[in-house]
Order: structure tokens, then C-alpha cells, then sequence
């Protein structure tokens, strides 16, 4: 795609270079810590899975009694190694049932035993990432028979009705009238829980509980329909909140092809602990691209708390930290569903005209990602004719400046949970927006010193100030500037400091003899490229 704006090369390398200088400190945090998710993410890569009768997953008992006894400094697979050679249990399973009645010891070996035990992690936990690969290369292969759809952006749809076994009916049907990529809402409140449910959920409220059965049932569900349809059918689900590395894991080894994961949504919306955030940030975006899963980031959400228009320049910092954190942990550039949204106030004068230079901006300055451009939320009022005009504005801009992936706007936002009929008028209201206009890309090209031009450089400009401020900010904690400029509700208007939040409990600083063999290989994988 041609460029539609004149930005300065140089100001725009000058942007990069800041948000490397404010994510760079983030990163050694996240390499210096560990938490208790991304140690139970490990245990389930060994092949750990299955709960208790009270629902508690094995992982969770196996991850708390070894922090009990020996502390996770070290990490959870070498003591739990150790155990298996040292006869405690015959296998992980039991070992972890045998941790849950108290009836098993730990210890940090040394010596041989040390050298012993992180082998047998390595051997344990290699045919977890095996799978992972395989999954990768499945898809590869699908796509290849079935074909990717013909024109972009794709169609995202939501799917959320709490029932997994309703969702797949809906899903295939969603599919059937033209959607491309399926997401599938996680239950309310799912992030705020610090263990993964198991198995075929039926009771999630506004969404569907994120399990690894859930997201093999409706994988192969929308296998079959890949199949029917000839082309591959993409399935969405979530990697956010206490349990992000966890579901990034289950995601990779069921094969999902993209996952919410958002620098700072959990901090910002959930008030999840920053520290906790990062570190498991890291570790879920180091699997999402072993296994090749596109990430859709969060920045939509800044303009529901915060005013669109003054507020913008926001939207793009979060996209190049966004960016910088995801590159950091082996993500490319066609995996960068970097989000933006539509969310100026209609009422405001010149409206349209700004919306269409804030997509252009993000589309300019990441033009090998496909972004993800979010439809009108926070001005639906429930008048479905306005709702429904509004999203064919919004569609209209994704036509006009070549959006990745585009999330259906429903015309009952703000009423109702969409009805099946009401997500096929919003199909067609895509459907014909993106016939009739689809090809604006080659023809729209705003005047050089005109209003959209000017306004994006603006916003641009803004975006540098505020990453300037960042990384010139100093914290008499040593906490890194950017954990100060989230503290100072910079973001969303949401103030969260670095040692408030949820999950704060489950951040663990990591020793010199630290030992992951997941990591241990992801950082293999990705220094072999």
C-alpha cells in the first residue's frame, strides 16, 4: 500500500527509539522475575493437567506446595524433578495429587542431583513445545488446502454466549456468513482468577470460560468448517489477566490463531499488578510466537476511560511500546494486531475526518502489521438506525485506510446481547462497505497540508512528547519510568502502582540458579533465526 501520509522518516525512528528507551528497563524487570503462572505454564507444557474435585487445577497444587517448601527463586521444575528421581512419585499427576494431601517433600538438589533433575525437566517439557510446532505447521498446511479469504481486512465476529456448546453452532454460522476470524469473549471476571477452570464449561456469564477443551472443541469445530467453506476459519480467544502464560500455553497446544494479549489492559482494566503483567507478558508472547499466533492488542479500550481526541496520542505510545515488547520476546510484524478504534464523538464537528487521520497514522507507522480496527462502543446509545450508521462509518474508514482485521460493529452495542440476526446485518452492512469501497486505498490521498495530514502529525508529535517524558521521568523507588507513568494514570486515566494490584503475591524475583526449560528453549528457538 502506497503511503497517505507525509510523516518525517526521522520522526518517526525518533518515536521508536523512545519506546525502546521506556520498554528496555520493563524487559530487564520481566528477565529478572518469574511468577507463579508462568511456572504452573511450564508444569502444563510437562503434560500436567486435570483439577481436583473442588475444581482446583493439580498445577496450582503442585506450583504452591513447592513455593511453600523451597520457594520458586529457582523455579518449579527442579524440585519437582528431583522428587520424580527420587521415587516420590511414580508421575507428575501424582506427584502433584500426593502435593495437594501434604504427603511429599521438596528440595533444591545439588551436585549431580541439580544436573540430574534439570535433564529430566528438559526431556519432560521438549514434547509439550513438540506439539506446539506441530500445531504451527498443521495450520500452515490447512491454510494452504483450504486458502486464507480473498480480501482484507478480515471479518472479526464476536461469539460469547457462556455455553461453549452453543458458541459452536453460532460460530459456524457466524462463519458461514462471511466471517473470517472467530472470537469467542471470555466469561466475566475469568482474568481475575488465578487458575484456568478445565473442561467443557456451560456457565459463563457475558462469555465463555477459557479451558483447554473448550478451545479444542471449537477448533475442530471450525476445522470442519474450514473444510465446508474452503477457506481457514481463524478462532480468537484470550491471554489476559492472572493467568495469561497459562493460556497462552493451552492456546499453542490446541491451535488458536490469535490471542488478546495487551501490554497494559490488564494494569489499566483490571488493576492486575504492573509487575505481574510484564513478567507474564513476556513469557505468553515468547509462546505466541513459537506457535504462530497473531496478537490483538488493547489500545480501543484507552478511548472508553479517556477522550478520544485529546487522548490519541496515547493510542499510538501504547502501539510502539506494544510493538517494542512483542518484537522483544520473537514476535514479527505480520503477528502485530496492534488495535485502534472509532470512538470520537460523533456530535464532535469534523469528526469523520479525524477518525480517518488516526487510522491512517497507525496504518503509516506500522504498514507490515495487521492492525486491528475496532468499531464505535462508547457514543452507541441504543438508537440501533444511528448505531447502524455509525458502524458503516466506521467500516468505511477500514476500507479507506486498509485495515488488517476488522471487528464487526453491532447496531444493538449498549442493548442487548447480539441476537444471530443482528450479527448478519452487521455482516452485510461490511459486506457492502467493503464492495463498494473496498479499493479507496489507491484513490484517497488527503491533501499535503490539509486537516487529516496536519492532524496526524500532530498527534505523532504528542505521542514523542509523552514517551519523552517518560523516559526522562525518574522514581525515587528505582521502579522503571514507565511503571511511574502508568502509576501517574497516564494511561486510560487509570492509576496503578507497581507495588499495588492483584497477583502482586504471585511475583517472585528469580535466583542466580534459576532454571525454565520452556524459556530455555523458546530463547533457543528464537537466537537460532
Amino acid at each position: 500500500m502506497n503511503p497517505l501520509l507525509e510523516l518525517d522518516p526521522t520522526v518517526v525512528r525518533k518515536a521508536r527509539s523512545l519506546a525502546r528507551k521506556a520498554g528496555a528497563p520493563v524487559v530487564k524487570m520481566a528477565r529478572t522475575h518469574t511468577t507463579v503462572s508462568v511456572e504452573r505454564a511450564v508444569l502444563r507444557l510437562a503434560g500436567l493437567a486435570g483439577a481436583d474435585h473442588e475444581r482446583v487445577p493439580w498445577v496450582n497444587h503442585l506450583v504452591s506446595r513447592v513455593r511453600d517448601e523451597v520457594g520458586l527463586e529457582h523455579g518449579v521444575t527442579t524440585p519437582v524433578f528431583d522428587a520424580l528421581r527420587r521415587g516420590e512419585a511414580p508421575d507428575l499427576l501424582t506427584l502433584a495429587q500426593k502435593a495437594a494431601a501434604g504427603s511429599v517433600s521438596f528440595r533444591l538438589p545439588e551436585g549431580r542431583d541439580l544436573t540430574a533433575a534439570k535433564s529430566l525437566a528438559m526431556r519432560t517439557v521438549k514434547p509439550g513445545m513438540t506439539r506446539i510446532d506441530r500445531n504451527r505447521a498443521t495450520r500452515d498446511r490447512l491454510v494452504k488446502r483450504h486458502g486464507d479469504p480473498k480480501q482484507r481486512p478480515w471479518i472479526y465476529l464476536i461469539v460469547a454466549t457462556g455455553d461453549i456448546y452453543e458458541d459452536i453452532p453460532q460460530a459456524q454460522a457466524a462463519a458461514r456468513e462471511g466471517a473470517d476470524v472467530i472470537a469467542v469473549i471470555r466469561s466475566t471476571g475469568q482474568s481475575l482468577l488465578d487458575y484456568v477452570p478445565e473442561g467443557a464449561t456451560r456457565e459463563g456469564y457475558a462469555g465463555t470460560y477459557a479451558t483447554q477443551e473448550n478451545f479444542r472443541l471449537m477448533r475442530a469445530a471450525l476445522d470442519e468448517t474450514s473444510k465446508e467453506l474452503g477457506r481457514y476459519i481463524r478462532l480468537t480467544n484470550y491471554a489476559s489477566g492472572l493467568c495469561m502464560p497459562e493460556i497462552a500455553t493451552l492456546a499453542g497446544l490446541e491451535r488458536l490463531d490469535m490471542m488478546l494479549n495487551d501490554s497494559m489492559y490488564g494494569i489499566l482494566f483490571r488493576d492486575i499488578n504492573p509487575i505481574r503483567t510484564f513478567v507474564d507478558q513476556r513469557f505468553s508472547r515468547q509462546i505466541h510466537a513459537r506457535a504462530g499466533i497473531i496478537i490483538n492488542t488493547g489500545e480501543d479500550n484507552y478511548l472508553t476511560t479517556a477522550d478520544a481526541v485529546e487522548a490519541a496520542h496515547t493510542v499510538t505510545v501504547s502501539q510502539l511500546l506494544n510493538e517494542y515488547f512483542a518484537k522483544e520476546a520473537g514476535l514479527q510484524d505480520w503477528q502485530l494486531g496492534l488495535g485502534h478504534a472509532f470512538e470520537i464523538n460523533p456530535d464532535l464537528p469534523d469528526s469523520f475526518r479525524m477518525e480517518l487521520a488516526h487510522a491512517m497514522l497507525a496504518r503509516q507507522l506500522f504498514p507490515n502489521a495487521p492492525l486491528k480496527w475496532m468499531p464505535p462502543t462508547k457514543h452507541m446509545t441504543g438508537d440501533v438506525f444511528r448505531g447502524y450508521l455509525l458502524d458503516g462509518f466506521f467500516n468505511l474508514v477500514g476500507a479507506m485506510t486498509g485495515q488488517g482485521i476488522l471487528l464487526v460493529g453491532m447496531m444493538t452495542e449498549a442493548v442487548v446481547t447480539p441476537f444471530l440476526s443482528d450479527r448478519d446485518l452487521a455482516l452485510q452492512n461490511v459486506r457492502y462497505v467493503m464492495n463498494a469501497a473496498g479499493g479507496l486505498t489507491e484513490d484517497f490521498h488527503p491533501p499535503r497540508d490539509g486537516f487529516i495530514q496536519t492532524r496526524a502529525r500532530q498527534v505523532l508529535s504528542e505521542a514523542i512528547d509523552l514517551l519523552e517524558r517518560i523516559v526522562h521521568d525518574s522514581d525515587a523507588a528505582g521502579d522503571p519510568p514507565l511503571l511511574s507513568a502508568i502509576a501517574d494514570g497516564t494511561f486510560g486515566l487509570m492509576k496503578r502502582p507497581a507495588d499495588a494490584g492483584k497477583g502482586l503475591d504471585g511475583v517472585v524475583k528469580r535466583a542466580d540458579g534459576y532454571d525454565n526449560p520452556a524459556i530455555t528453549l523458546l530463547e533457543q528457538k528464537e537466537s537460532a533465526k
